[in-house]
Parts: C-alpha cells; sequence; structure tokens
C-alpha cells in the first residue's frame, strides 16, 4: 500500500550544503536518497523503485538477446586480480582475512566470470554465451562528488560475452548494442554512443552511452554529420593558424626576457598562439624523460599520449627539466633536444614556428618540424571546437554524463585465467570476451538533469518511482475523501502504481511535494471537482493543467497517462 501517511518519503525544503548539480539536490529534496558517508549512499523507498524500473528495462532487453542473469560475490580472492595485472590498481579495495588472505571487494566482474569460463566452458559447442548480473561495486573514489555520480559503493549490470574468435565478438557486441539502444530509448534519456578509450579494462574497442547535461563530468565531441566521441579519443583536423609568421631558411634565436607562458611569448613577439610549439616535459614509466609538443593554441590530450607512449607518464617536475632535459623550464623546445620527442599531427607541415630555445630568457623563430627536429608523430592533442571531424563536420563539444560502456575485451583476461577452448581440431583456442556495463544510478541522475524544473523532477514515464501521484483534499468522513479512497483503489485495480497522498495537510504542501517527487501525472480529488463530476489533473512535465470526467476517471487518466514522455 503506498498511502503517504504510511510511506517513508521524507522531503525537505532545503538544498544539500555540497549539492552542485541538480541530481543531487533533489535526490536529497525529494525524499529519494541519502547520504551515509563520503561517496556512499542509502536509496530511499521511492528512490529504490525507480532504481528497480531501470533494472527491469535493462533486464528485459538483455534478456532478449538471449543473456543468462546470474550473481557473483562483491568479496573475491584476490589471486586473479593479481594474474591479469589489475591488483595494483590504487582504487581497488584490498583487505585481508584473519588468516591472513589476500581479497578485494569487486569494482566489476571480469576476474570473477573469467574463472568461472576457465573452469566450464571446454568445447566449441560450449559457445558463444552471454551472462550477465547486478551487482554492488566498491571503488575507493577519491574524490566523491555529484551525489550518486561518483560514489566509492554502487550498483552495477555487468554482462560479459565468451566467442570463439574475433568475428563472434564482434556479433555478441552487435547485439549488446542492439540491446543498449533499446534500453536508453525505452528510457525517455536524451543520449549519444560514442567512442571511447578503453581505459583500465583493456581490450581493443569500447563505445560509451553519453547523456547530455550541464553536470556531465565527461566531454563529448559531436559534428552534425554524425561523429560522436568522448574527446579522450575524439580525432578532428585542426583549424588553420591565422597569420603564420614567413619561414625562414634557418632557426633564429629572439630575446624573450621572462616570457615562460604561451600568452606571453606570443605578444612579445607579436604573432598568434597557433605560431608557438607548445614543449611539455614528460617522465614515462620505464622509459625515462620524453618532450611531448602540441601547436601553442592546443592543449594535450594525455589519453592520447599515454596510448602513444604505451605507458604511463607524469609531468616533470622543475628540477627535471634542468637535470633530464638539459635546459630551463619556460623554455624548453625540441630543436637539438637531449631526449626522445613525441609531436602532435597538427605541427606537420608548419613553417616560421617559435619554440623554447633551452637556454634562459631565448626562444627560436623560424622553426619548421622535420627540418631542424626530428619527431614521432602521433595524434596526442585535445579536439576544439570549431575542428573538422573525420566526416567534414564542425565539432562541437558537449558535457555529459557517462550511462554506460561496452569493451572489446579480445583475450585480455582469458590468457592470464586460463579460459580456453578446443576447437573442432581439438586444438586450445583463447575465448575471446566481451564487457558491456550500465549504471542504474547514473541513469536516474541523468534523467534527472535533463528533465527537471524550479520546483523539482520531471521524471520519464519509464522511470518515474509512482505511474502518478493521486492527491485528496478532502478530510476522514466527507465526500471527497471517499471519492478519492475510491479512485486510487480503481487505479491500482487498473495496473496503475499509484501514490496515494492521503495525509492531513494543506493543499499547498501537498502540491508543492508531488511537483518535487515528479511523477509525470498527478490527480487532485476536492470538494469542487467532485460537485462539478471532475477530477483535476496535471502533467507533471511543463505542468499542463486539466480536467478529467469523475465518471471514467480510470480510463481517461489511463488514456492522457500513456500520451506522455
Amino acid at each position: 500500500m503506498t498511502r503517504l501517511s504510511r510511506y517513508f518519503l521524507p522531503t525537505t525544503r532545503e538544498d544539500p550544503a555540497d549539492a552542485e548539480a541538480a541530481s543531487h539536490r533533489l535526490l536529497v529534496r525529494a525524499g529519494l536518497a541519502r547520504q551515509v558517508g563520503a561517496g556512499l549512499w542509502t536509496w530511499l523507498p521511492a528512490g529504490w523503485r525507480a532504481h528497480r524500473k531501470v533494472e527491469q528495462i535493462v533486464r528485459e532487453e538483455l534478456d532478449a538477446i538471449g543473456a543468462c542473469e546470474m550473481l557473483m560475490p562483491v568479496l573475491q580472492p584476490a589471486e586473479p586480480w593479481k594474474k591479469t595485472g589489475r591488483y595494483e590498481i590504487d582504487e581497488l579495495f584490498k583487505l585481508q582475512d584473519r588468516r591472513g588472505a589476500d581479497l578485494v571487494l569487486a569494482m566489476t566482474h571480469e576476474e570473477v566470470i573469467t574463472l568461472h569460463a576457465s573452469r566450464e566452458i571446454r568445447s566449441y559447442r560450449d559457445l558463444p554465451k552471454l551472462l550477465y548480473h547486478f551487482q554492488i561495486k566498491e571503488r575507493d573514489e577519491p574524490r566523491p562528488r555529484a551525489g550518486v555520480l561518483r560514489t566509492r559503493e554502487f550498483i552495477m549490470k555487468d554482462s560479459y560475452s565468451f566467442d570463439r574468435d574475433e568475428q563472434g565478438l564482434d556479433e555478441s557486441y552487435r547485439l549488446h548494442i542492439k540491446a543498449y539502444d533499446a534500453i536508453f530509448d525505452r528510457s525517455g534519456l536524451e543520449w549519444y554512443r560514442v567512442e571511447a578509450d578503453v581505459g583500465m579494462m583493456g581490450g581493443s574497442g569500447a563505445d560509451e552511452y553519453m547523456a547530455p547535461c550541464a553536470a556531465g563530468e565527461n566531454e563529448v565531441a559531436l559534428s552534425e554529420s554524425g561523429y560522436a566521441a568522448n574527446v579522450e579519443v575524439a580525432s578532428a583536423t585542426a583549424q588553420p593558424v591565422d597569420a603564420l609568421p614567413q619561414p625562414l631558411d634557418a632557426p633564429e634565436p629572439v630575446e624573450t626576457p621572462g616570457a615562460t607562458t604561451i600568452d606571453a611569448v606570443a605578444s612579445m613577439l607579436r604573432v598568434p598562439a597557433g605560431a608557438l610549439i607548445k614543449a611539455l616535459p614528460v617522465v614515462v614509466e620505464g622509459r625515462g624523460p620524453v618532450l611531448a609538443l602540441v601547436r601553442g593554441d592546443h592543449r594535450l590530450n594525455e589519453i592520447k599520449l599515454q596510448n602513444a607512449l604505451g605507458a604511463p607518464f607524469r609531468p616533470a617536475e622543475g628540477d627535471e627539466v634542468r637535470e633530464l632535459f638539459g635546459t630551463e623550464p619556460g623554455y624548453i623546445g625540441p630543436v637539438a633536444a637531449k631526449v626522445g620527442v613525441v609531436a602532435d599531427d597538427a605541427l606537420r607541415g608548419l613553417q616560421g614556428l617559435v619554440t623554447g630555445a633551452n637556454a634562459r630568457d631565448l626562444h627560436l623563430r623560424g622553426v619548421q618540424p622535420g627540418r631542424d627536429f626530428e619527431a614521432t608523430w602521433a595524434d596526442i592533442r585535445r579536439v576544439e571546437p570549431g575542428d573538422r571531424c573525420p566526416n567534414g563536420g564542425e565539432i562541437r563539444i558537449e558535457p555529459a554524463i557517462e550511462v554506460a560502456n561496452i569493451f572489446k575485451l579480445g583475450t585480455r583476461y582469458s590468457e592470464p585465467l586460463g579460459a580456453r577452448y578446443l576447437d573442432e581440431q581439438g586444438k586450445e583456442q583463447p575465448i575471446v570476451m566481451g564487457s558491456y556495463g550500465i549504471g542504474p544510478a547514473r541513469i536516474l541522475a541523468a534523467a534527472i538533469e535533463q528533465y527537471h524544473d524550479e520546483q523539482g523532477i520531471a521524471w520519464p514515464r519509464a522511470l518515474a518511482p509512482f505511474d502518478l501521484e493521486l492527491i485528496t483534499l478532502g478530510k476522514e468522513g466527507e465526500e471527497a475523501r471517499s471519492v478519492a479512497d475510491r479512485l486510487y483503489e480503481d487505479l491500482r485495480a487498473d495496473g496503475f502504481d499509484v501514490l496515494y497522498d492521503d495525509r492531513e495537510g494543506s493543499a499547498g504542501e501537498k502540491f508543492a511535494d508531488a511537483e518535487l517527487l515528479g511523477c509525470p501525472l498527478r490527480l487532485t480529488v476536492g470538494k469542487r471537482g467532485v460537485e462539478a463530476g471532475q477530477v483535476d489533473a496535471q502533467v507533471r512535465r511543463g505542468q499542463e493543467q486539466r480536467s478529467l470526467p469523475l465518471d471514467g476517471a480510470v480510463q481517461a487518466a489511463a488514456e492522457l497517462w500513456s500520451s506522455l514522455p
């Protein structure tokens, strides 16, 4: 029974003091969730109902492609994580039991699912397989923020595919794209599927599902020609540099006293920032010092640089610049550099450039890449608005929430964990895997971010904790109360999830709570309406007011509700 007189829905009028994102504010104010500690949240009854709505949509679409639901533990032995090389991840919770055995709290479940595959799958006849579960994940997040968007404990749906070869993986990947597209269409979100970096998951390819909104911690590069990619991996043709200096036969030194920044040098020499070479000294794990170059008006993309280097890196400290690079911070450049150089593709073919002369208060002008220094070329810059995508469209960049991701793992986990099968010739082959994740909490937060107003949440119909909210303005013993009670039972009998506000209180208080919670449709039964033979209805999104006939109100409400987004 979902009568508000007995339901636990602790709404508040004040925003949480630390709330930045709208979803953080409204989850708390609408009584959907409460914070327990940094990055730790409790889903209250109405919030948990919405969470389960997301889960059910996901479950139905995965079942439709032939995936089988199961459940794996959060607490796991550390050994498989050590074998895959992921035990050293900083965000992984590590602990020991009373006997001193190393354990982890899973942040994903690739290790355990692959362990099961290694024990149960023997032959090519056992493949393919699609398996999934909903489970708690633990992540030692250094900076929990934005309510449920970045937390230390959360529920995710993981699914995993097991195939004989890359062709089989492509088909499993296609099936998951089909399921995920349907999930997000059904959810009512605005969304993009974008190219992504494989990150800590590893493998050969990845896509992410992004929900655009101002509170998003990711950025997506988009174009009208259909291009969509996370800025971590997005590629584009750079805008040309206007007013490049004339080329010179050889580099010439020029005094630049105290000019250690791009803006200062560009201003002093009266050249555009794009005419400068921005030199970034880094120290690469297992390799040592490397000089990374981008155009002066561009920014380094650290993910791209790490992929180009094939290893993690960090910026060099001031003393390291002097000792390892043999120069002064602020005046470093690639001409006669003592270390390896990686240059961004946007510098290729340019002439007349300016760069540090590797001496205090000096720069060089007239520098030409390829003539005056050699470099390994790679795409290591961040795309910028106005660049041209590979399809020719103009790039724009939007903030977005990552709500799902899919990875082609290949044999990244099956090789170290011994997940192999016998092919038709009786020869052992590694199982080829895929991994596919969805965050229900992130979907809910994205829905709130995309659909809210000053009064509160305006849920998409598919995700709302209740289909509709019924409010009675009548007191015990009054006709309006009796009519509302009967309508509540009739709506429930017709299959609606109804939240019934039968509390003693003012109409203003009830309406404010209803708009805060944001059920798609609100029905109100009061004395005047009963006398007129009407039920007042409000469509939450847009706050459109209507009147429904009291006689046949259930059917009228059903028709109205089914037309809502």
